[in-house]
């Protein structure tokens, strides 16, 4: 039985978490996984929950975390460690911190495959021009002793290999995200109405659920601002609910405020709210059976799992069209995409959905098939298992 190492930043709520979760408890019994991870910051909700829910204990080395610094070094030696203690096989290393400190101890001790996934990337938006390039030059070193680089979307490929130039063509190998997305098909009309009569939403509102991390790269300024534009359009009930918490919550309330807006927060509830914050919500199949449109406006992503999970609760989309995002839609028929950081055209598209019941009604009836088959976690298991497969017959060849 062949053993991986597989690394992952951290534990946060979202797609790469879920990625590990059923790589480590289903490429079993071929393959036996350790479980590696980072902290969280105090600001992410931790999806712990994820990992004991399928039975898995995972090693956390509290020193790798978002910050640069000399911890970095103490988890450097940590990884190190464990790789001489587990002797694995294959070392599969999830996002760009962990890709950096595991990928260059299992270069170091010559761990036989090294695998990387790319579950979004750093190198437009998150730094300045100097540190985007340091990264840049860092990834493209670290490529050239990676046995494969998978990409989780074709857009975030071709951004990788022929904008980036992170490496050639053939290091790359293009496997999306998998979920067990069935539980968003389950109980429907039960779960619209815990959600709804938790937050007072009336029958004839229409929700709007913006799900994801309170902070820059997410661009919440934008959704609010066209929240504002819309409600000065529409003559229906809207409310936009922003599942999630942050460092930058205040100051999102705080700018809601100055567009007129009335805010409810956990803290604070008004009684006819037009954004309600709801801080995190561990269970995003009640709160999209509640919604009637799901929102996304960051800068950049990867593979945005809010955006899946919709399409799979039966409700449209609206996104920014960057990353991979185009990828994980239809266009015109289970979503519709923005410009990046376009508050008048994020608006126009938003008031087309809330004021046409009938196309809305057309892509919710579109998004459940569109997503099953191509984003469920048994479709992205049999990937990673022919890619080792490939991986360790070659490194025998060596």
């Amino acid at each position: 039985m062949a053993k991986v190492l597989r690394i992952i930043n951290r534990f946060n709520l979202g797609g790469p978490t879920y990625n590990v979760a059923y790589l480590t408890k289903y490429l079993a019994p071929e393959y036996d996984t350790l479980l590696v991870g980072g902290s969280n910051t105090k600001d992410e909700a931790c999806s712990d929950y994820i990992i004991k829910k399928l039975g898995i204990h995972a090693i956390t080395i509290p020193e790798m975390s978002r910050e640069i610094g000399y911890n970095d070094l103490i988890a450097y030696a940590k990884i190190k460690n464990i790789i001489k203690r587990y002797k694995p096989d294959i070392v599969h290393t999830h996002a760009s911190k962990a890709g950096y400190l595991g990928r260059r101890a299992a270069i170091s001790l010559k761990v036989p495959v090294i695998v990387h996934t790319f579950h979004g990337h750093i190198f437009h938006s998150y730094f300045n021009k100097q540190a985007t390039s340091l990264f840049k030059s860092l990834e493209q070193s670290l490529a050239k002793k990676t046995d494969a680089i998978i990409a989780i979307s074709p857009i975030q490929k071709d951004e990788l290999c022929n904008i980036h130039k992170i490496a050639p063509e053939e290091k790359f190998r293009i496997i999306p995200l998998g979920f067990d997305l069935n539980r968003f098909q389950e109980n429907l009309q039960e779960k619209r109405k815990i959600f709804r009569t938790r937050y007072n939403l009336k029958d004839d509102d229409i929700v709007i659920s913006s799900v994801g991390r309170l902070v820059p790269i997410k661009n919440h300024p934008l959704f609010i601002k066209s929240i504002a534009k819309v409600k000065e359009k529409t003559n229906k009930n809207v409310k936009a609910m922003i599942v999630g918490d942050g460092s930058l919550r205040n100051e999102f309330v705080e700018l809601a405020h100055s567009l007129n807006l009335n805010v409810s927060t956990p803290e604070k509830t008004e009684p006819n709210p037009d954004i309600i914050f709801t801080s995190w919500i561990e269970d995003a199949d009640i709160v999209f059976a509640g919604s009637e449109i799901a929102a996304l406006s960051s800068f950049n992503e990867g593979t945005p799992v809010s955006l899946i999970e919709a399409q799979a609760s039966n409700i449209p989309v609206i996104s920014t069209d960057v990353g991979g995002v185009k990828d994980i839609i239809i266009e015109g028929k289970t979503g519709l995409l923005c410009k990046n950081d376009d508050v008048d055209d994020y608006a126009e598209k938003l008031l087309i959905l809330i004021e046409n019941d009938k196309l809305r009604e057309e892509m919710s009836l579109k998004g459940w098939e569109f997503v099953k088959n191509k984003f469920h976690y048994s479709r992205l298991v049999n990937d990673v298992k022919l890619l080792y497969v490939e991986l360790l017959k070659n490194s025998q060849i060596k």
